[in-house]
């Protein structure tokens, strides 16, 4: 197997990712513009998430890689308790669908926005939830690593959300 040596390799594979991650980011997008609110209100499937929730948990997801990716503070932290922490059918109120594609609209806008201006090599630089020692060991576990799960993520939840659409 080949390594990744030259800058021009570097910059292909960097490429590579972050549009992928546009491109679902967009994907998403089109699917949200095309869902009503009753859609959205309802679940994927029987026993499952609903859009709102999967709407919610993408973009606290989105928001979370600021600090993971090093790129500061994260726009709305407390998003984590609804989205993360709890599961759909916790109880806890959750934002209006307004307020959640603000959030998402926001959070991904912006988080692309900074993530065109790390440089090259700074991509294949550790995490900020990986120690020091680890990733002396585990060089793959860098930035754009993070880019690349997140955008798996966000894509099999893309699939779920596709469920909503009414023919």
């Amino acid at each position: 197997m080949s390594t990744i040596t030259t800058s021009i390799d570097k910059e292909l594979f960097v490429k590579m990712v972050l549009s992928n991650w546009e491109l679902q980011i967009s994907r998403t997008n089109n699917l949200l513009g095309k869902l009503s609110d009753e859609e959205l209100s309802t679940q994927t499937a029987t026993g499952r998430n609903t859009g709102v929730y999967l709407l919610g948990h993408l973009a606290a997801v989105s928001d979370g890689m600021f600090t993971i990716l090093g790129l500061g503070e994260r726009h709305n932290p407390a998003m984590d308790e609804i989205f993360l922490r709890n599961p759909d059918n916790s109880g806890i109120e959750k934002p209006s669908i307004d307020e959640l594609k603000q959030y998402w609209n926001k959070v991904n806008s912006s988080l692309l926005h900074q993530m065109t201006e790390i440089s090259t090599d700074e991509w294949f630089n550790r995490h900020t939830a990986v120690p020091t020692e680890d990733f002396a060991k585990e060089p793959h576990r860098n930035k754009l690593n993070i880019v690349i799960n997140r955008t798996n993520h966000l894509s099999y939840h893309l699939g779920q959300l596709a469920y909503l659409v009414t023919k």
